[in-house]
C-alpha cells in the first residue's frame, strides 16, 4: 500500500503561504504557512498532521489488539500533542482515554503500551513518545 500528500509553497518563510492536498482529497489544498504553524494562525502545519496521524494509527492497532484478545472497545480517544522544540521535533505524548468492559487496568495497560510500540506511525518515528492511560470502568 502506498499513499501520497502533496505540498506547495509560494514565497519567503515568513511571507510566503501553501497548501497540503490528500491523496483522500480530505486535505483539499488545505492552507498552511508560517503563522499556522508558529503562531495562531488559520490553516494545519506538519506538526499537527503528524498528531493526527499518531493518535489515528495508535487508536486503531489498539482496537485491534484489544478485539483480538477478548476485549472489544466501547471507546477509545487519543490526543497526541507533539513538541516541536529549537526546530527539531522532540516527543509525541499520547493521552489515551478508554472505556473497556471486563479488563483489568494491568491487561489494559499491557495491551495499550504493546500497541503504542507496535503501531506503524511510532515505529516510523525516532523521537520519544510518551503513553498516558485513563482506564474508565
Amino acid at each position: 500500500m502506498k499513499r501520497n500528500a502533496t505540498a506547495v509553497w509560494n514565497g519567503t518563510i515568513k511571507e510566503g503561504n501553501g497548501h497540503l492536498t490528500t491523496q483522500s482529497s480530505v486535505l483539499n489544498q488545505t492552507q498552511y504557512s508560517f503563522n499556522s504553524r508558529f503562531a495562531e494562525g488559520v490553516g494545519t502545519n506538519p506538526e499537527e498532521l503528524l498528531a493526527a496521524a499518531h493518535a489515528g494509527c495508535f487508536t486503531m492497532k489498539l482496537s485491534l489488539d484489544l478485539t483480538q484478545a477478548g476485549y472489544p472497545p466501547k471507546r477509545l480517544e487519543t490526543k497526541s500533542i507533539i513538541t516541536l522544540d529549537n526546530g527539531k521535533i522532540t516527543q509525541s505524548e499520547l493521552l489515551l482515554d478508554a472505556e473497556v468492559d471486563g479488563i483489568s487496568a494491568e491487561e489494559f495497560e499491557k495491551i495499550a503500551r504493546e500497541a503504542e510500540k507496535t503501531c506503524p506511525v511510532s515505529a516510523a518515528f525516532s523521537f520519544k513518545i510518551i503513553l498516558n492511560i485513563n482506564l474508565k470502568k
